[in-house]
């Protein structure tokens, strides 16, 4: 278990000196930390951390260490590269446990699974609020290609998404109808964002891919929603009648549209929708 690692590692460099890009899966770090651990053991070593040898955050950083991008030796001068996926099976869930504290020290993205999610059918069942990736600005340029404001839409969405997470422990104890419009809207936006954003299905034709523009479009529309809803929630519009809009509900469901124009057409007819709201309730805006 101890050596595998490494000669999966050195087979990937091989490949990489070629001018391949190899990705590289270990399933899982946390056994090979424990082969180290039964080695460290076995030699009297002194133990650190619940067993586990001094070394092992040196270890694991050297490891990842090894990932990255290469100009290759010779006159052609071909471009490689590493990619590590490691997966950590923490016992409990607990991420204070010494190898995935250690590894989310390390590595640049961290997809952190969540069996309540899972439980709920939610999938993939990746932690929105753990997960984080550190490679934002080196994706800037590719995003921007297909809008420039890509990276607004997305603090955008995990401010709704985290506000939501504090939102829904007060709805637990007081009910959400107690709530504030204003917070309502928020636990509403944040169901939108989960459902018709974040939930994938592998196994429709369309939803199991999707292309960057299409993704970029979604989240827009469902941030301009928000953006529209404000002032009439803020004039006195109550959240019922938002949620009760035909297009609210198709914002669920743009992710199964097999074009952007599609997803335009969904969005001009919530334009339109809001527009009537207005009227009704004879919302002023600037």
């Amino acid at each position: 278990r101890e050596a595998s690692v490494y000669m999966g590692i050195t087979i990937a460099e091989y490949f990489r000196d070629q001018g391949y890009h190899v990705a590289v899966i270990v399933d899982s770090t946390s056994r090979w930390a424990e082969a180290l651990r039964d080695l460290s053991g076995r030699l009297e070593e002194i133990p650190a951390e619940e067993g586990y040898p001094a070394y092992l955050s040196e270890r694991i950083a050297e490891f990842y260490e090894r990932a990255g991008r290469v100009v290759t030796l010779g006159r052609d001068g071909r471009i490689g590269s590493v990619t590590i996926m490691g997966a950590v099976s923490p016992p409990g869930g607990d991420f204070s446990e010494p190898v995935t504290s250690t590894t989310i020290r390390y590595v640049g993205t961290l997809w952190a699974l969540d069996t309540e999610l899972a439980y709920r059918r939610h999938f993939p069942a990746i932690n929105w609020l753990r997960s984080f990736t550190k490679y934002i600005d080196l994706l800037d340029e590719f995003w921007r290609k297909y809008d420039p404001d890509w990276k607004k839409y997305r603090e955008r969405a995990l401010a709704i998404l985290e506000e939501a997470s504090r939102l829904e422990e007060i709805a637990r104890v007081i009910g959400e109808k107690a709530l504030p419009d204003e917070q309502r809207l928020i636990l509403l936006l944040s169901e939108i964002i989960r459902e018709g954003f974040l939930v994938q299905n592998a196994f429709h034709r369309v939803d199991r891919y999707c292309p960057p523009e299409k993704q970029v479009k979604i989240l827009k529309v469902i941030i301009s929603f928000y953006e529209l809803a404000i002032p009439l929630i803020r004039s006195g519009v109550p959240v019922d009648r938002l949620r009760e809009l035909e297009s609210t509900a198709e914002l669920l469901r743009l992710k199964e549209k097999e074009t952007v124009e599609e997803i335009e057409e969904v969005f001009k007819k919530l334009k339109k929708e809001v527009e009537s709201l207005k009227v009704e309730y004879e919302v002023k805006t600037a």
